[in-house]
C-alpha cells in the first residue's frame, strides 16, 4: 500500500508539490487572519438567539453588498482550504469554522451554534482570543 501511494507522488510530481505550497500558503494565512477574524466577534455571538444586524446595510448599501461579496469568497476560500488541512498541515477545523462565518447560506446561524457548542471548537477559538487580550466568546444555550 505505501509503495502504490508514493508511485502515486512520484507520478504526480507536479500535483504534490503544489499541494504542499497551497498547504503552506494556507497555513500561514491562517496564522495570520484567523486570530483577526476571531477578534472581530462580538462577545455574544453565539449566545443570542438573533442574529447581529449591519448598520452598514442601512447607511451604506452599495459598499454593504461589495464587502459581502468578498466576505463570501474569502469565507468560502477559507472553507476550502480548511477542507484540504484536514489531510494537510494546518487548523482545518478551525479553518472551516471561520469561513462559515464569513459565508452566507440557509441554515447557517443554526450550524454556527451547533459547532460552537462543542467544547473543543469553542474553547481554541476563546484560546485566540485570550491570546489578543479578548474576553471568551458566550457558549450558545443548549435548548435553543
Amino acid at each position: 500500500m505505501l509503495d502504490g501511494i508514493l508511485s502515486c507522488i512520484e507520478s504526480h510530481r507536479a500535483l504534490t508539490i503544489g499541494l504542499v505550497g497551497l498547504s503552506f500558503a494556507t497555513f500561514v494565512a491562517s496564522l495570520l487572519i484567523l486570530p483577526f477574524l476571531v477578534s472581530r466577534l462580538p462577545v455574544d455571538y453565539f449566545s443570542d438567539p438573533r442574529r447581529h444586524r449591519n448598520r452598514l446595510r442601512q447607511e451604506h448599501p452599495l459598499v454593504y453588498f461589495m464587502l459581502r461579496g468578498f466576505k463570501n469568497l474569502l469565507g468560502w476560500a477559507l472553507i476550502l482550504s480548511g477542507i484540504l488541512m484536514l489531510v494537510l498541515p494546518g487548523q482545518g477545523l478551525l479553518t472551516i469554522i471561520i469561513g462559515l462565518i464569513l459565508s452566507d447560506f440557509p441554515g447557517k446561524f443554526a450550524l454556527e451554534r451547533r459547532l460552537a457548542s462543542t467544547p473543543k471548537i469553542l474553547g481554541a477559538i476563546n484560546w485566540l482570543r485570550r491570546r489578543r487580550g479578548l474576553l471568551p466568546l458566550l457558549a450558545p444555550w443548549p435548548d435553543e
